[in-house]
């Protein structure tokens, strides 16, 4: 793929598409980047501090968003909300890769109707909780096992976390398509209804937390790739550690796995994944992670085709580039 070309970030300037940015400009300090946000002037600042990227305005509701005739790019990432999925239209026009952050698992059927009916370029599908990350780490830990049982997440966010206009958007429009949960539960993939699907999450420091089952990319994900016949992903919004402490809104994701060691005696690990600036951190770190690949910036070129995380990412290179970015890992107190 031609490196000479810039990576066309939609909503660049927002949070997540800033990070994400910075993250690439850290790595590949050669890399071009073009961020497009709806407040040009805020565009050109974060362009302007990430150094080597230019800011533009696109329409969304254009095929061509309404760029400059011959402008070619080396992929188009969407960390917002293309509802109309034109960024994905013009990466196919194009040829070049697409990532897509917010269509979670229930906005998902166009994204692959359109991958399936035009594979001219890989289409990653990253809308899983943090960008596939925790469930990278998941798969870490699930490789200590000969057999995985069961597998319980439970993610607590600060109410002061919710991220910007474009994160609290897509969490209004999910929230109004279901309140449903959905896991796998002996081996059956299933809605659960909005009373059965509230779970109490606990926090590192104790602290209980109200939250539900909810239907994420993470729960068929992890399924599959760990043969697990009980899979369910919980998540809950309320006052994390950090900012009981006074520290500033956290994250934590509690990762409980079961099964059979390799030795065939029963195996858990019950593990926390934190960070002290919230689930910003992560999700960049994940978005960042699958452009990287889908460039062939590391590891092998991704041929056409539709993918998900898990599919491209070494669990191994994912845990280790959280712990770069300071993410810790804390074994649950036992009795927690």
């Amino acid at each position: 793929m031609d490196q000479r070309k810039s990576v066309l970030f939609l909503g660049g300037s927002g949070q997540a598409g800033s990070d994400t940015a910075a993250h690439l400009r850290r790595w590949h300090p050669q890399l071009p980047l073009t961020l497009a946000g709806r407040n040009p002037e805020r565009a050109q600042r974060v362009a302007g501090a990430l150094g080597g990227a230019t800011a533009v305005t696109v329409d969304l509701t254009r095929g061509d968003l309404g760029l400059p005739a011959g402008q070619d790019y080396s992929a188009v990432v969407a960390t917002l909300w293309d509802s109309r999925l034109n960024g994905l239209r013009f990466a196919q026009d194009h040829g070049v890769p697409y990532v897509s952050l917010s269509s979670g698992m229930i906005d998902i059927a166009p994204e692959i109707t359109a991958g399936v009916q035009r594979p001219v370029a890989p289409v990653l599908m990253a809308s899983h909780w943090a960008a596939g990350v925790v469930m990278l780490a998941t798969l870490r830990w699930a490789g200590g096992f000969d057999r995985v049982d069961t597998i319980r997440i439970g993610a607590i966010l600060d109410e002061k976390d919710a991220g910007g206009p474009a994160g609290l958007a897509d969490l209004e429009r999910w929230s109004e398509v279901t309140s449903a949960g959905y896991a796998r539960r002996d081996g059956v993939f299933a809605w659960v209804g909005a009373a059965a699907a509230q779970v109490q999450l606990r926090s590192l420091d104790g602290t209980a937390v109200t939250g539900q089952s909810i239907p994420t990319l993470d729960v068929p994900g992890l399924a599959f790739a760990t043969g697990a016949p009980n899979v369910e992903f919980a998540f809950a919004v309320g006052e994390s550690a950090g900012s009981r402490r006074g520290e500033g809104p956290s994250v934590e994701v509690r990762i409980a796995l079961e099964g059979v060691g390799p030795a065939g005696a029963p195996l858990r690990v019950d593990r926390y994944v934190v960070h002290p600036g919230g689930q910003r951190p992560l999700t960049s770190l994940g978005l960042a992670l699958g452009i990287e690949r889908l460039l062939g910036l590391r590891g092998n070129v991704v041929a056409p085709g539709i993918y998900t995380p898990e599919a491209l990412l070494d669990p191994a290179h994912v845990v280790e580039q959280l712990a770069e970015v300071g993410t810790t890992f804390v074994d649950a107190p036992p009795g927690h």
